[in-house]
C-alpha cells in the first residue's frame, strides 16, 4: 500500500492506492491563500502541515486497516515558493508562492550578476521562481534573509516535517533557479548570485529514490505498522507525468488545473529560455521536461463563476459539448500575469468585444477559449524548440469539461484525450514514485498510461474559425503596452 500526498495551491490532496495501482480512498482539506498586496501571492507553511495531518487522520478515521499497510509515502507539489528556516527549523515568515509577482526587477538583477543564468538552468529569470524571491528577501527583509538557516521547497518541509530529513528531488529544485539542469546538482555559481550556499541546501536526489523514513511518533499516530519509506517525489507537473506515465519523450500533456502548461518529455536538454520555455529535470532519471506554462487556467472558471455568482456547472450546462462557433467575446486569462510566452507579471486579463448584446454564455464561452488560446501561445514556444505535437492527453479539474476539451482540440487542432483518472495525476504520480522507491522496480513497468477514456478530435470548420481568431487575440496583448 502506498500513499501518494499532493500538496497545491488550492487544497492538499492525499491518495491511498493499493498494489495493484488502484486508489483505494482519497481525502483533500483546502488550503486559502494570502494577498498583503495586489500581485502578492502567500501561505502559511504550518498550514500546510495542518491539511496534510488532516488529511492522514480522515484516512485513519475510514480506512484503518489499509493505512496500517503502508510501505512508502510520496510528495508532489506546487514549486518555486521558497520556505526560509531559521536554526531552530522554524518558518521565518510566510512562503511567497509560484504566482506572485513582486520580485519581477530582481530578476533584471540576477541575470545580471549571473550571466550563464539561462544557459545553466534552461529557464529566463522570472519572478515566480524561487531564486528571484530570495534576492527581494535581501532587498526589503534583511533580518529575515541574514536569519536564513536552510531554504526548502513546499513539498520539501513537509518532507522535513514528516521524517526530520531535508532533502529535494531534482524536478522541483529544476524551479529554483538554482541548479545545474543539465548536471542535475545544485550551482555554486547560481547560490552565490543569491548570497546562500550549499550549507543552506537540502541534500538532492532522484524523484523516484528513497529519502527518508516517517518519524516513529507520526507512524504510531496513523496506526502504521512500519515507519514507511518517503521517495524523492516531484514537482506537480513531474508527478502528473508519472501519474499518467508521461515517461517517453513526445509524450505531450497539457494541465488544467489552478494554473496550466503544455509539457513534453525529452531525452536532452534543448532549452529555449528566450521564448520562456521552462526546462526541468524529470522525477525520473535521466529525462527532462519541457514545458510553456501559464499563471491562470481553471482558475479562470473559477474567477468568472464567483464574479457572476453561480456553479461552474451552472455556467457551463448552457453551453452544450462543443461550441458552434468562436465566442463574439475576446478573453485574456492574465489574471496574475503571464509566463510563456510573455513573461510579464504586470499584465491582467481583459474582456474585450463586449456589447448590449453580449449575454453571460459568450462571456464563459470566451473565458475557455482564452485559455485554449494561450495554451496555444504555450505549444508553440514548444515547437520552436524543434518538438512536434501531434496529439496531447489532458489532465487536471478543467478536464472534465467536455466542451473545454473540445475548444482546445479545436483552437489546437490537434487530438485531445481524456485520461481514467486524469484529476488525481500528481498524487498518484507520487504514489507511483513511493513504489518505485520501496520494490525497485522498472520505471516503465511501474508507470503505465492510463486509459484514454475519450478523445476529442478536432473540426475542421471550428479550426478554421479559431485559426482565424487567433492573431486577433494575440494582438490584445500587444494593445495593452
Amino acid at each position: 500500500m502506498y500513499l501518494g500526498i499532493d500538496l497545491g495551491t488550492s487544497a492538499v490532496k492525499t491518495i491511498l492506492v493499493d498494489d495493484a495501482q488502484r486508489v483505494v480512498a482519497s481525502r483533500s482539506h483546502n488550503l486559502t491563500i494570502d494577498s498583503p498586496r495586489a500581485g502578492w501571492a502567500e501561505q502559511d507553511p504550518g498550514a500546510w502541515i495542518a491539511a496534510v495531518f488532516a488529511t492522514l487522520d480522515a484516512l485513519k478515521a475510514d480506512h484503518a486497516g489499509a493505512l496500517a499497510e503502508v510501505d512508502g509515502i510520496g510528495l508532489s507539489g506546487q514549486m518555486h515558493g521558497p520556505v526560509l528556516l531559521d536554526a531552530g527549523m522554524t518558518p521565518l515568515r510566510s512562503c511567497i508562492l509560484w504566482n506572485d509577482g513582486r520580485a519581477a526587477a530582481e530578476c533584471a538583477v540576477l541575470e545580471q550578476r549571473w550571466p550563464a543564468l539561462r544557459q545553466v538552468t534552461g529557464n529566463k529569470a522570472m519572478p515566480g521562481f524561487a531564486a528571484p524571491k530570495l534576492v527581494w528577501i535581501a532587498n526589503h527583509e534583511e533580518a529575515i534573509f541574514d536569519a536564513i538557516h536552510l531554504v526548502l521547497l513546499p513539498k520539501a518541509y513537509v518532507r522535513l516535517v514528516l521524517s526530520g530529513e531535508a532533502i529535494e528531488d531534482v524536478s522541483d529544485a529544476s524551479g529554483s533557479l538554482w541548479l545545474d539542469v543539465h548536471k542535475r546538482d545544485w550551482s555554486d555559481a547560481g547560490l552565490a548570485a543569491t548570497g546562500l550556499s550549499r550549507a543552506q541546501m537540502p541534500r538532492l536526489v532522484e524523484g523516484c529514490a528513497p529519502a527518508g523514513r516517517l518519524r516513529p511518533e507520526l507512524a504510531a499516530r496513523w496506526g502504521m505498522t512500519k515507519r514507511p519509506l518517503i521517495a524523492g517525489g516531484a514537482g506537480d507537473n513531474p508527478a502528473g507525468a508519472i501519474g499518467i506515465g508521461a515517461i517517453r519523450p513526445g509524450a505531450t500533456f497539457i494541465t488544467l488545473g489552478t494554473s496550466g502548461a503544455v509539457i513534453t518529455p525529452v531525452e536532452t536538454v534543448n532549452a529555449n529560455p528566450d521564448r520562456v520555455v521552462h526546462t526541468f529535470c524529470h522525477a525520473v532519471p535521466a529525462l527532462w521536461l519541457q514545458a510553456g506554462a501559464m499563471l491562470s487556467a481553471a482558475s479562470c472558471l473559477a474567477w468568472i463563476a464567483r464574479l457572476l455568482g453561480a456553479s461552474e456547472a451552472d455556467l457551463l450546462a448552457p453551453l452544450g459539448a462543443c461550441p458552434a462557433a468562436p465566442s463574439p467575446v475576446s478573453f485574456l486569462p492574465y489574471l496574475a500575469g503571464e509566463r510563456t510566452p510573455h513573461d510579464d507579471a504586470n499584465v491582467r486579463g481583459l474582456l474585450d468585444g463586449l456589447s448590449h448584446a453580449t449575454d453571460r454564455s459568450a462571456i464563459v464561452q470566451a473565458v475557455l477559449e482564452g485559455v485554449a488560446f494561450a495554451l496555444a501561445d504555450c505549444r508553440d514556444a514548444l515547437t520552436d524548440t524543434g518538438l512536434a505535437i501531434a496529439e496531447a492527453d489532458a489532465i487536471g479539474g478543467g478536464s472534465r469539461s467536455d466542451l473545454w476539451l473540445a475548444i482546445l482540440a479545436n483552437v489546437l487542432n490537434i487530438p485531445i484525450h481524456r485520461l481514467a483518472e486524469g484529476e488525481t495525476g500528481a498524487a498518484f504520480g507520487a504514489a507511483r514514485l513511493a513504489r518505485l522507491a520501496v520494490t525497485g522496480e522498472t520505471i516503465a513497468s511501474v508507470c503505465t498510461p492510463p486509459a484514454r477514456v475519450r478523445s476529442f478530435a478536432p473540426d475542421h470548420r471550428l479550426a478554421a474559425d479559431y485559426a482565424e481568431r487567433l492573431p486577433q487575440w494575440r494582438r490584445l496583448y500587444r494593445r495593452q503596452d
